[in-house]
């Protein structure tokens, strides 16, 4: 895959737009870091594509949460302890504020 930078993005967008499509996917970099990924897609596939990238971000959500959940030690809650913390959730948005 190849790696451009954001001064090269910049700089040179019509050698990169004109190369986009035989490469599929380049990865933008700031300062040495990926910020973004360019992917050529065309009308006919456009919401395919972007129904796929939907996927893959709300798997990478579902993910962070879980790690987050191991790290806290939620994610050892029985049933029971996950509905008293929804009836106290409830419970409190129940309650007018003053």
């Amino acid at each position: 895959m190849k790696m451009l930078s954001v001064r090269d993005l910049r700089g040179n967008s019509a050698r990169v737009w004109r190369e986009l499509p035989d490469e599929r996917e380049m990865v933008v970099t700031s300062n040495g870091r990926p910020v973004a990924v360019l992917t050529a897609v065309d009308e006919s596939t456009l919401e395919q594509s972007l129904a796929a990238w939907r996927r893959v971000r709300a798997m990478q959500a579902i993910s962070d949460i879980q790690r987050e959940s191991v790290g806290k030690g939620t994610d050892r809650l029985s049933m029971n302890a996950i509905e008293i913390e929804i009836a106290k959730v409830r419970q409190g948005r129940r309650k007018p504020a003053a």
